[in-house]
């Protein structure tokens, strides 16, 4: 499975979007990949984390996110899910939940009440040590679409976790514990 070729299926190699996706795709696999190496003990599947973390934003060119060049009718919020429509469409469904679970730290059904997302009422946080290890990589880098990528500190993604509840803020510093 090329990661890279699937992203092509769906991307304009030359456009803006098919850059933002790659770049940031290979900054959490990196980053997923070292953290990854930090827990042995738990035997993670690397080959699947690279290309899991490759593929975990696929779904953004269904968008409607004009700062990414992607240009689609869906709220960026439900990248996720449709990552995960696409990855199971190309029986990729272990990538598919990496996809729909990454969104945040994950979102409960409660939470997707709670906020009144526009989401299927149903748990999408990170089970498997791969899924929890692309989700937490992938706080680190943002999607602006603008310069060059830089990565954020553990204070800023924990300050933009806040306002979504203490337990978003313990999740991610129980990941920071065992993958930091």
């Amino acid at each position: 499975m090329d990661a890279v070729e699937i992203i092509g299926r769906h991307y304009a190699p030359a456009s803006k979007s098919h850059r933002i996706l790659l770049e940031h795709g290979r900054l959490v696999a990196e980053k997923a990949l070292a953290a990854a190496a930090r827990v042995p003990h738990l035997a993670p599947d690397l080959d699947f984390v690279k290309s899991a973390a490759l593929l975990h934003d696929i779904g953004i060119f269904l968008t409607d996110s004009p700062i990414l060049d992607c240009h689609g009718r869906e709220p960026y919020i439900r990248h996720g899910i449709l990552g995960r429509e696409i990855l199971e469409a190309l029986e990729l469904p272990r990538h598919g939940l990496v996809c729909e679970r990454h969104v945040g730290v994950g979102i409960s059904a409660e939470d997707i009440r709670r906020f009144d997302l526009p989401l299927p009422v149903r748990d999408m946080r990170p089970v498997t040590v791969e899924e929890q290890i692309i989700c937490y990589a992938d706080k680190f880098f943002s999607k602006k679409g603008q310069g060059a990528p830089r990565e954020k500190s553990a204070a800023a993604i924990v300050a933009s976790l806040k306002p979504y509840g203490a337990d978003k803020v313990e999740r991610f510093l129980g990941w920071m514990e065992l993958f930091g």
